[in-house]
């Protein structure tokens, strides 16, 4: 069954659910903000924002859990590649971590047009 087309797909998403849950296990930096983004569900359930809104708020609570995973994936790599501290590798990591940077404080951005209003 594995071998075919479908089960090819269901096995990969089996192994993207089992990352997922590794980067909620094991990561404190998608701990804070998968926690963040729960708290922004909650938000929007209170605030009964418009389902565009929605639409919004889902991109960039997902934008950041999806680059913060990546981020963690970049660092991991690099630690095992080089595991004493090395200029390129820190130049390497700075910049992984600078993308988060970019798409959280975009969020927060979709989070203020959203949220200000309402007050």
């Amino acid at each position: 069954m594995w071998q075919t087309f479908l089960g090819k797909r269901l096995k990969g998403a089996g192994y993207a659910i089992k990352g997922a849950c590794l980067l909620l296990r094991t990561e404190p930096s998608i701990q804070v903000q998968a926690t963040i983004g729960v708290l922004m569900t909650i938000a929007g359930f209170y605030f009964e924002i418009s389902t565009t809104e929605w639409m919004f708020q889902v991109f960039a609570i997902g934008l950041v859990l999806g680059l913060e995973g990546l981020n963690s994936a970049i660092e991991g790599i690099a630690d095992f590649i080089h595991p004493n501290f090395h200029t390129k590798i820190g130049f390497i990591k700075d910049i992984a971590a600078g993308a988060v940077f970019f798409a959280a404080i975009t969020a927060v951005i979709i989070g203020c047009i959203i949220y200000i209003p309402k007050f």
